[in-house]
């Protein structure tokens, strides 16, 4: 199979009606993100049955036909690994991909590993030896030596092949559902990204109360603003720390702002410090209808005790079940459904880790567990799944 670097738009589009034509295409991309606001796009990667190619977005000015397959009904997609190729997509069109397919997540189900890199992966599923990747290049710079697109293009060189193999284990375990809500999963986690409050994932912003809570807010804006400005990465503006620091102490002089520790070096004083004073009046103004509600944390009684107890349970049903445990739940996860069935008596949202796929790999194993109607011991230390369960009683 030939390869090509694609540096035309002439090209490019007729790559583009092969693609369509082809309904199926393995994608991956090439991305800078230590430097811009958003990650710099810097080379694509295709491969379908009869074509393997690499597209320069540097030479093409208009690369909008791929956006629009990728979110079409029509053309299936497939990643490994694929969370900023998804984001590329919704980010630059707004709209999301309807059939998209990543190996890494599927690999998940149906054994206990995850996450797989790519030459891991490769090895696992086919049994193929790929060389190491030019994890050190700096895409941005022109001319791509061969060396750099061949390397680009291993990436999806043999992404077809795991999809067939991954398909067909998934369709004989009957778990192609599980696979397809855990890929919706992943996009409607990136989706949101646009609309939830991002500024509340800041570390220590649970600490503040409601009015610092509004100028912390403010300030985020402002950064976001900011760095979308100069086209700058947000922390490099800004860190995070700082952000919460200065809500905290709500300056009202330059001076006052300076005197906080590592806000007088760089550019602050020159170019920032005005739209933080800013930020932080109007954030520190709003009426007090308008500042944001703390998220009050319950305290949490057994729950961590509770929660470590689960896991070793749910590691062995994973286990037993060649899932990977990241997939199916986490320690938050956990601690999420002792609140709900413990102390909330099963009310309210049902937690993501009994509902969907992830209630057929958890079964009643868990809350069973937690109302004593089952017991646990160790049996065979050969198996890799060694705890066993009996019914009290």
């Amino acid at each position: 199979m030939s390869q090509e670097l694609i540096t035309t738009q002439e090209d490019f589009a007729e790559l583009c009606a092969h693609l369509r034509d082809s309904g199926l295409v393995a994608f991956d991309t090439e991305f800078v993100s230590e430097y811009t606001y958003r990650p710099q796009l810097c080379l694509m990667q295709f491969a379908t049955a009869e074509r393997l190619v690499a597209v320069d977005p540097f030479e093409i000015e208009d690369i909008s036909d791929w956006w629009r397959l990728m979110s079409d009904d029509q053309t299936t997609v497939i990643v490994h690994g694929g969370r900023e190729e998804v984001r590329f997509c919704i980010n630059l069109t707004g709209k999301r991909p309807q059939k998209l397919y990543d190996v890494q997540i599927a690999q998940g189900l149906i054994s206990k590993s995850f996450p797989l890199g790519h030459a891991a992966l490769l090895n696992r599923v086919l049994g193929v030896e790929v060389s190491g990747k030019e994890t050190r290049t700096d895409w941005r710079r022109r001319p791509l030596t061969d060396k750099q697109v061949h390397y680009a293009i291993e990436d999806v060189r043999h992404l077809l092949d795991v999809w067939k193999t991954q398909s067909t284990e998934l369709q004989s375990r009957s778990r192609i559902a599980w696979a397809e809500a855990e890929f919706e999963r992943m996009i409607d986690e990136i989706d949101s990204e646009r609309t939830r409050e991002n500024w509340r994932r800041l570390s220590g912003v649970n600490s503040l109360r409601p009015r610092e809570l509004s100028v912390v807010r403010a300030l985020y804006e402002w950064r976001s603003g900011e760095a979308e400005t100069r086209d700058r990465p947000a922390r490099k503006i800004l860190r995070d720390d700082l952000l919460v620091d200065i809500a905290k102490r709500q300056p009202r002089t330059v001076n006052d702002l300076l005197a906080t520790r590592d806000m007088n070096r760089g550019p602050y004083h020159k170019e920032i410090a005005p739209g933080i004073l800013e930020s932080i009046a109007r954030g520190r103004n709003l009426p007090k209808s308008d500042w944001p509600k703390q998220i009050r944390r319950e305290k949490e009684r057994d729950e961590q005790i509770l929660g470590k107890l689960l896991s070793i349970a749910l590691a062995n049903r994973c286990a037993e079940q060649e899932v990977a445990l990241q997939l199916v739940g986490t320690t938050a996860d956990l601690k999420e459904l002792v609140r709900w069935h413990v102390y909330n008596n099963g009310t309210g949202q049902t937690p993501r880790i009994a509902g969907g796929w992830r209630a057929e790999v958890c079964g009643d194993l868990l809350t069973n567990l937690l109302d004593g109607k089952i017991t646990m011991r160790v049996g065979d230390l050969e198996s890799d799944h060694p705890i066993l369960f009996s019914e009290n009683g």
